[in-house]
């Protein structure tokens, strides 16, 4: 009996890393449709087709892929950006928009996210695959500006941080799939 379960475990394990690592942004690759709806405070707002781009670019810029984003069309709305490694074995990348603005973007786990500021809004934009096949976007956005300060102070022998919270005007989320 315990020579079966010793070969059970070990047949287990081999399998278990024998099998290859998902790689990001290699196992992305590909184009990935869908509908990215937008929504604000009332409901749904707009609708508009979607497209994100990601594709190996020759190898003299080693590790960089494409990272183009498509709203509508290309003739309506084409941002052709592109992903820079930075340290990988950290999940650490650049979203180069080919316009002056590169940003810091961390994969974590199954989501590669960035999050920074622009013309007073807080943005935060997420990408996870959740499938061979399936991706979901999503940005979250508000004001920088809090809009409460609570805490800072002090119960009994806790001393309690202050928090500020800060609005949300607008969310967005598309359900892709790799074509």
């Amino acid at each position: 009996m315990r020579i079966l379960l010793l070969a059970v475990f070990i047949f287990f394990f081999q399998n278990l890393f024998s099998q290859t690592t998902e790689t990001f942004p290699a196992s992305w690759e590909g184009d990935w449709t869908g509908t990215l709806d937008i929504f604000n405070a009332k409901g749904k707002a707009q609708s508009v087709q979607m497209t994100v781009e990601i594709h190996k670019i020759d190898t003299s810029k080693e590790g960089r892929y494409t990272f183009g984003l498509v709203y509508g069309s290309k003739e309506q709305d084409w941002r052709p950006y592109e992903l820079v490694p930075v340290a990988p074995e950290k999940g650490v990348w650049k979203v180069d928009e080919k316009n002056s603005i590169v940003m810091e973007s961390y994969l974590l786990g199954p989501k590669f996210l960035c999050w920074f500021v622009v013309q007073g809004s807080r943005i935060l934009c997420t990408y996870e695959k959740t499938g061979d096949d399936t991706m979901v976007f999503e940005v979250m956005a508000g004001p920088e500006k809090e809009v409460s300060t609570t805490g800072n102070s002090k119960q009994g022998e806790e001393e309690i941080p202050e928090v500020k919270t800060y609005p949300f005007g607008v969310f967005q989320r598309a359900t892709l799939k790799r074509n």
